[in-house]
């Protein structure tokens, strides 16, 4: 083989190697990356569910301090009239 096919030969693998190796390197960056993406999504949800929670916790202060200040209607009616 002459000089110029050896190099061009070598050249080639060396590209090549590049090439996969930064495939490789962009795979594994967008599945840390998907990750993540689902670590702020738990995170999201638990603090929307903390928030939910905060807000029945207030609901039940308040129908228990209105009930006590109100008279409240029995709830044996149906809405419909029967």
């Amino acid at each position: 083989m002459s000089r110029l096919a050896k190099t061009t030969f070598l050249g080639s693998i060396v590209l090549s190697a590049g090439i996969i190796y930064g495939v490789h390197y962009m795979q594994r960056q967008e599945a840390e990356n998907m990750y993540k993406g689902v670590l702020r999504d738990d995170e999201r949800r638990r603090d929307k569910m903390r928030k939910r929670e905060d807000e029945l916790v207030e609901s039940q202060r308040k129908r228990a301090l209105y009930e006590a200040v109100q008279q409240v209607p029995s709830q044996s009616k149906q809405p419909d009239g029967s």
